[in-house]
């Protein structure tokens, strides 16, 4: 999942279920400047606060197997 999907995913699951962002913070027991930045797509979050709030959804973010193949090639 890249990271605009992410903040995608959060602000939306956020919205259907009516929370504001200060109410999400308090209920995933992050802060509220946390969400803020995790909706704006900021590049470096940590991990265990992010699963904190995916938890709340049914989410979490895990270890994704790449094509290793394709990964060399762009390199070159």
């Amino acid at each position: 999942m890249e990271q605009s999907e992410l903040s995608q995913l959060v602000a939306g699951k956020r919205k259907y279920f009516g929370f504001t962002q200060k109410e999400l913070a308090n209920k995933a027991g992050v802060g509220l400047r946390f969400i803020r930045e995790l909706e704006r797509g900021k590049p470096t979050l940590q991990m265990d606060k992010v699963n904190q709030v995916l938890m709340l959804f049914g989410f979490q973010l895990g270890a994704v197997p790449l094509n290793r193949n394709n990964i060399l090639n762009e390199k070159s």
